[in-house]
């Protein structure tokens, strides 16, 4: 009988834990949705994990930063045992993501914490450059971004800031060194990029950048 006693016992202790993970888990995934700092350091402090993942395998902070809730990003990033190199099944790190949204502040703490500025494939630099965010850009530079990296396909960060992003991000990207005749697999270089989209002032500063690399009477 007291056999059985402590075996009830025991399943419900561990019912009871679970109840309360499961109470957590809900807790840390819609604190993030509402940016709330404070219940996040609170559920840090109790020993919840900050590199939980999310139902499809996103990480805290990763969602943190694609929501923006910019509060409990800075307080997953201040956490010691917060890793900020957990990349999505696509190949994103945070610090891409705050490339993308132009968090300058955040991609500041991630190198600081130790965020890779340079990987295979897609980079941080060809997210900056994505969506024109000069500030990120040059920090990235300044970190020693490649400037000519290239995605799987062997896209570069000028031919992506050439279709999509701002004629000054592919000035910055061209005075930097970014050269304007690779060509990624699909034999396109950025000007052709550029002309995808109608982009004429644009193909025509890359244009300019080729002349210029000319020696007299080649062009």
């Amino acid at each position: 009988m007291r056999k059985y006693l402590r075996y009830l016992v025991y399943l419900v202790v561990i019912a009871s834990g679970s109840i309360a993970f499961a109470g957590a888990y809900d807790d840390f995934f819609s604190t993030i949705r509402v940016d709330d700092d404070s219940k996040m350091k609170s559920l840090l402090a109790r020993g919840f994990d900050p590199n939980t993942p999310d139902p499809k395998g996103l990480s805290a902070l990763y969602l943190a930063i694609r929501e923006p809730a910019p509060k409990v990003a800075r307080v997953l990033i201040g956490w010691p045992s917060t890793k900020v190199e957990i990349l999505t099944d696509k190949g994103e790190s945070p610090l891409m993501m705050a490339a993308l949204r132009g968090e300058l502040e955040l991609v500041k703490l991630l190198i600081a914490k130790g965020a890779h500025v340079n990987k295979t494939g897609w980079t941080p630099l060809h997210y900056a450059a994505t969506s024109g965010h000069l500030a990120v850009m040059r920090l990235l530079l300044d970190q020693y971004a490649y400037i000519d990296a290239e995605s799987p396909n062997g896209t570069t960060p000028l031919m992506m800031a050439a279709r999509y992003g701002t004629p000054e991000a592919v000035k910055l990207l061209l005075e930097e060194g970014a050269d304007p005749q690779l060509r990624n697999q699909l034999g396109l270089t950025a000007i052709d990029f550029a002309n995808s989209s109608n982009r004429k002032e644009v193909a025509e500063l890359i244009a300019a950048q080729v002349r210029a690399g000319k020696p007299k009477g080649k062009w």
